[in-house]
């Protein structure tokens, strides 16, 4: 049988359910895979929620790492017993079993290991896209990095640093802030004490950055604008304390010829060669020791509730796995 965790209506964590299914066979084009470990987002909390639309019932889950169980027709770079990752497509990674596209799949090189992948594919590749492609940021520039310490930002804050980037990052505690200098950041700024536009305009001389990175969504979003140089670049990736509320275009040339883009992971891994660039890209982080990454907090698939529930609370730092 296939232990699987789904949602028959939106909510809080309670409306996660664990059940038993059968194992499902690939269609021509896709693999069944075995889950070793699954990611834990921020996203599924927002698909969970309903604040991103779901069709109900559902499953839950958009990464994890795992091995080939069986291959449908026409499926020729992939075999039985291949390691794989994957982050994007459907909904459905809280399962023990599932079949996916095997155009989604990525193969696993020997020296990343599963906990590692299903940790950091969907957050390692945002952080690529975002850094990379989003705003090409460059050596000796000045960023601004919400939420440092959570598990996108620790990414972020290592990969920027190893390039030579300036990251000042904002925290919601003294142990993050800690977590987040410790990894790299120049700067830390806690935004339970301090007031982040003076500080940041303190830190760069009045100018501002030339970008921020924003995941919070509305809490951070008028200081975001206002912490950006003239023609600086506001790059809005999530939600976490809700959406960012409507406003004027005006307002961006009120502020400095602002830009500002709400970017998303599926349409910069669009085609096969981007996906693939965008994981050895990551991949080859890692490998330099530039990237370190290791799950914080482990839980069983049938607490994935308690898993939302910790990470909707600011109770963990860095990145949760669910292990089947």
């Amino acid at each position: 049988m296939n232990l699987t965790i789904r949602l028959s209506h939106c909510g809080g964590p309670d409306v996660l359910r664990a059940e038993q299914a059968a194992i499902p066979a690939p269609a021509a084009g896709e693999v069944l895979l075995r889950h070793t470990a699954i990611g834990v987002n921020f996203i599924d909390t927002y698909y969970r929620s309903g604040l991103y639309p779901l069709p109900l019932p559902s499953g839950l889950g958009s990464e994890a790492a795992g091995v080939v169980a069986a291959v449908g027709d026409g499926v020729s770079h992939l075999q039985v017993g291949d390691r794989v990752a994957y982050a994007g497509g459907a909904q459905g990674a809280y399962s023990q079993y599932r079949t996916l596209p095997a155009a989604l799949l990525v193969k696993l090189p020997d020296d990343i290991a599963d906990d590692t992948a299903a940790c950091v594919m969907l957050q390692g590749m945002t952080v690529e896209y975002l850094i990379r492609r989003t705003y090409a940021v460059e050596a000796g520039q000045t960023v601004l990095w919400h939420a440092a310490a959570g598990g996108v930002g620790q990414i972020a804050v290592q990969w920027l640093s190893s390039l030579g980037v300036n990251v000042i990052g904002t925290v919601g505690s003294a142990d993050k802030a800690a977590i987040a200098l410790r990894l790299g950041c120049k700067q830390v700024i806690n935004y339970r004490e301090e007031d982040v536009v003076a500080r940041v305009r303190e830190l760069t001389g009045g100018r501002g950055v030339p970008v921020v990175y924003d995941s919070v969504g509305k809490d951070t979003f008028e200081m975001s604008l206002d912490s950006l140089a003239p023609r600086g670049m506001l790059v809005s990736f999530g939600n976490a304390s809700g959406a960012v509320p409507p406003f004027a275009p005006l307002l961006l040339s009120q502020k400095g010829s602002l830009f500002f883009t709400r970017p998303k992971l599926g349409d910069y891994v669009a085609t096969r060669a981007e996906l693939e660039t965008s994981a050895e890209a990551l991949f080859e982080r890692i490998r330099a020791g530039a990237v370190k990454v290791q799950p914080s907090a482990r839980y069983a698939l049938a607490d994935a509730a308690q898993a939302h529930a910790d990470l909707e609370a600011r109770r963990t730092t860095g990145s949760l796995i669910l292990l089947p």
